[in-house]
């Protein structure tokens, strides 16, 4: 099943939301690791050029997500979630959008802050928007950008332990929904 019904997420939903899962724990992971590089270091200039790639193509799963989101229904909470249990659930949902867009956009601002364009996989470039930026500004992006990634990653680990909170303790099928029904 493709799409998604009121009791499971269908196909398209999960695999986006796993390879999105995994791409965002990668540029985390190739992120911190590119801070401590220096100029001689042979990945120093292949590295961002995978993460600016790889970012914008997060950039365009977030957008597609939301569009199928809205085309597709979502299924429903599980009569034994508690009200604020599925609140809850909603709001981390927006803040992993919120913070997703952001950190593509801080990207975005710091890969340009030279005034050059984004390369995208050797296919075209995301041309820059604005001029230069000051040295000062590009780092003060920088600054935003890891805080905001940081940020993101703390609420993904919250998002697996309720998760595991769920199938564990109280050994329901929210996990499943995501996995295999």
């Amino acid at each position: 099943m493709l799409k998604n019904t009121k009791e499971s997420f269908g196909f398209i939903s999960k695999t986006v939301h796993w390879l999105m899962a995994i791409l965002l724990i990668g540029l985390f992971a190739v992120g911190l690791y590119m801070t401590e590089l220096d100029y001689y270091d042979s990945l120093y200039h292949t590295l961002p050029w995978w993460h600016k790639s790889i970012g914008l193509l997060v950039i365009g799963l977030l957008i597609f997500r939301v569009l199928w989101k809205m085309v597709n229904p979502m299924p429903e909470a599980l009569k034994t979630h508690k009200k604020w249990e599925v609140f809850l659930a909603h709001l981390i949902q927006r803040l992993f959008y919120v913070l997703i867009l952001l950190i593509g956009i801080s990207g975005y601002f710091i890969s340009t802050a030279k005034g050059k364009g984004i390369e995208f996989f050797n296919f075209f470039e995301v041309p820059a928007i604005t001029q230069a930026l000051e040295e000062d500004s590009a780092d003060l992006i920088g600054e935003i950008h890891e805080v905001l990634a940081i940020t993101l990653i703390a609420l993904a680990v919250l998002h697996a332990l309720a998760a595991l909170k769920h199938h564990f303790i109280d050994k329901d099928e929210t996990l499943l929904k995501m996995i295999n029904k």
